[in-house]
């Protein structure tokens, strides 16, 4: 691929790199991670193509990017057939250190307006990066294109000196979704200790780490994201010119980057 008009350039590398990982694992029939590769390493490839001057570069790029798109809509109509026969499961393996699996690329697939009810069991939603993290999962869901109406989050009550935080954080949250319509219903038990997400069109989703699989940010998280924030909710903490900037800055250093490997199990079960 590096020699059919792609230049060195550290854009066109991580597409080699991306599309190269997508064969591999489509060789090896782990065609979830697979379809995943294959559309971050196209959006790479678009990336490139508007910036490529030369027509003959233009013309093996439009080839390659078909090729690499058939090949992802194989899948995709693999894993619908697969989903519809109702004994749908899926594990995905995600290695330490890799990208591209934000909770919208495990999840969206399985959000449709039929969800509008969702159970979040995890015992780790206490200091503020986890707190983020869960804030994160609750916007995509008000993004949609689901209608869900209710959260239930089952987690643990942090007993030491950030007790504090986890129940300040939480209202935050709780009064945030309500402006949306969302119901954030809590309740907090010291044995839990199993992760899973079950969405009420029969979805369940088991991940090794819960919705903490990334790497902790660098930054200390003290506001919300446009997404979920009421108008007022900014109250002269941060200078409106410096508000995009921030919340840009956050979304980069929250990044999907794992911590280590991490095993996600998604279990078929349509009602």
């Amino acid at each position: 691929m590096a020699r059919s008009g792609l230049g060195q350039d550290p854009g066109s590398t991580a597409a080699v790199a991306v599309i190269k990982r997508a064969l591999e694992l489509e060789s090896e029939s782990r065609y979830p991670q697979a379809l995943v590769c294959y559309q971050e390493g196209i959006d790479l490839l678009l990336q490139i193509l508007k910036g490529t001057k030369d027509e003959t570069k233009k013309c093996n790029l439009r080839k390659r990017i078909s090729e690499y798109m058939d090949r992802a809509e194989n899948i995709k109509k693999y894993l619908d057939q697969e989903k519809e026969a109702g004994k749908y499961h899926k594990q995905i393996k995600i290695e330490e250190n890799a990208t591209g699996f934000s909770y919208e690329s495990l999840f969206q697939e399985y959000l449709n307006e039929a969800v509008t009810e969702v159970w979040i069991e995890d015992p780790y939603i206490r200091y503020t990066h986890q707190l983020y993290n869960f804030l994160r999962f609750c916007e995509m869901l008000v993004k949609g294109p689901c209608k869900v109406k209710t959260i239930h989050l089952l987690t643990s009550l942090e007993e030491g000196g950030g007790k504090e935080q986890q129940s300040s954080g939480l209202k935050e949250i709780k009064e945030s979704l309500r402006s949306h319509g969302v119901l954030l219903e809590l309740e907090y038990s010291s044995s839990i200790h199993d992760r899973e997400i079950r969405f009420n069109n029969g979805w369940i989703i088991k991940i090794g780490r819960g919705l903490d699989y990334f790497q902790k940010p660098q930054i200390q998280v003290t506001f919300l994201p446009r997404i979920l924030m009421p108008a007022n909710y900014n109250r002269g903490r941060i200078p409106p010119e410096e508000e995009n900037r921030l919340a840009f800055q956050i979304h980069v250093v929250m990044d999907p980057v794992f911590h280590s490997q991490v095993l996600v199990n998604i279990i078929g079960n349509r009602l």
